[in-house]
């Protein structure tokens, strides 16, 4: 609980916030929060998977690994990854490295080929537009920046996106084409979406005929409890619904295993599964399968995938623990500011007082500990309250963290407290 305080009172709190401050930007301090990167320790886990597969040379197909083809990606793989993924193995691909690729691959198929339902590209439309859950993930919104695709912002709630706003928008609007989604542990508040929300999304009326729902599940065995969140099947619920080809779903082993050498996966209907098959076949000869079948030996099955993901959970929890506990001890009570607690993911949202944000990543800055920029979270880099800050605690130290999160509750007193004083 907050109590309201005085002038006077107020003006000695700012006092001592830039004492605090000062203090803080005499320990020349370098610490960086950008991104959301595994911490050298967490890629050590997965140290033994680079000297495979040794003198293994072929699936379990009997195909040869070093060799061209295999478009689907290895078989075995993609049966590991079809519970964490809740789609079937027949419906998954194993692909690239890279997840944010696929997404990348599929917007520029879907503008120059048309999607399954569509009645034309999209590049021939006059207008194109994806709904942007808020806040939301800043890569999301630089591919459609880079396409010039329009960015139409939908609030979060804890439920996932406000879905009375998706539904009325996707019904009224044959120009809204997609949805970003990033449904477990979302990036960067770590909301989780409700069954509800799942079953509205695939059930809604679309104006368009090749609305599609782009299922970001980036933090899909991503826990930091001990009790993992579990979501409900969109893919199966669009499928009963009718609307089958109306969901993609991308995942990677990026933040499991290697995050430069992963594996990427696709999901989706079997007539969604042919588009994109066709198309890549244009500009792959197949992908990376000696690397494919690394993860299958190092990671062996879907009960392998949790044991190692406990593996990292011991490695990430004291960070996200640290962070909580400081900011409760600098900032609780303050009323400058509130966070999220997530129970996965890679990311803590910090919300300060309108107005504050950039002014606060300005100051953290200048005291050598840099952030994610402010409104990132928000297309076009655009947070209109200005409030949102988001956290990675991942990649450092847990000493340099506690000192970085420290420092950031510092510049978030020096603020708020500035704010206060000419308001």
């Amino acid at each position: 609980m907050t109590t309201e305080l005085s002038p006077d009172a107020v003006t000695g709190l700012l006092e001592r916030a830039r004492q605090d401050y000062q203090d803080l930007a005499g320990r020349g301090l370098s610490l960086d929060l950008t991104r959301g990167k595994p911490a050298p320790e967490q890629l050590d886990l997965s140290e033994d998977m680079l000297s495979l597969p040794g003198d293994r040379h072929t699936s379990a197909d009997g195909a040869d690994v070093r060799n061209y083809g295999g478009l689907q990606g290895l078989v075995e793989l993609r049966e590991i990854f079809a519970d964490v993924l809740q789609v079937p193995a027949g419906q998954l691909l194993a692909l690239g490295n890279s997840s944010l690729e696929l997404m990348h691959d599929c917007l520029v198929h879907a503008l120059l080929s048309k999607v399954p339902g569509a009645e034309s590209r999209w590049v021939d439309q006059e207008r194109i537009a994806f709904l942007c859950p808020v806040p939301g993930y800043d890569r999301h919104f630089g591919l459609c920046e880079r396409f010039g695709i329009d960015m139409i912002p939908v609030p979060m709630t804890a439920e996932g996106p406000d879905m009375d706003v998706v539904e009325r928008l996707v019904a009224e609007n044959p120009a809204v084409k997609g949805i970003w989604c990033v449904p477990k542990y979302s990036n960067p508040d770590g909301v989780c979406y409700s069954d509800e929300t799942v079953a509205r999304l695939a059930s809604m009326q679309t104006a368009a005929p090749d609305f599609r729902i782009f299922w970001d599940n980036a933090y899909a065995a991503h826990h930091l409890t001990a009790e993992p969140v579990e979501i409900a099947d969109l893919l199966t619920a669009c499928a009963d619904a009718g609307n089958e080809d109306r969901v993609f779903v991308f995942g990677s082993t990026s933040k499991i295993t290697v995050a430069g050498a992963g594996v990427a996966f696709f999901g989706s209907s079997p007539a969604n599964l042919k588009w994109l098959l066709a198309n890549n076949a244009k500009r792959s000869i197949g992908p990376d399968k000696i690397n494919q079948l690394r993860h299958v030996m190092f990671l062996r099955d879907a009960d392998g995938v949790r044991a190692h993901m406990e593996r990292q959970r011991a490695l990430l929890q004291p960070k996200f623990e640290a962070v909580a506990r400081i900011l409760e001890a600098e900032l609780g009570g303050t009323g400058l500011a509130r966070w999220t607690d997530p129970k996965g993911g890679y990311f803590v949202t910090l919300e300060v007082a309108d107005g504050c944000a950039k002014e606060v990543v300005r100051r953290a800055a200048d005291a050598g500990i840099v952030l994610t920029p402010a409104g990132a979270t928000h297309p076009y880099g655009d947070d209109p309250r200005d409030a949102t800050i988001r956290i990675a605690p991942s990649y450092p130290s847990l000493a340099e963290l506690e000192q970085a999160i420290a420092g950031l509750a510092a510049c978030v007193r020096l603020v708020g407290y500035e704010q206060k004083v000419a308001a």
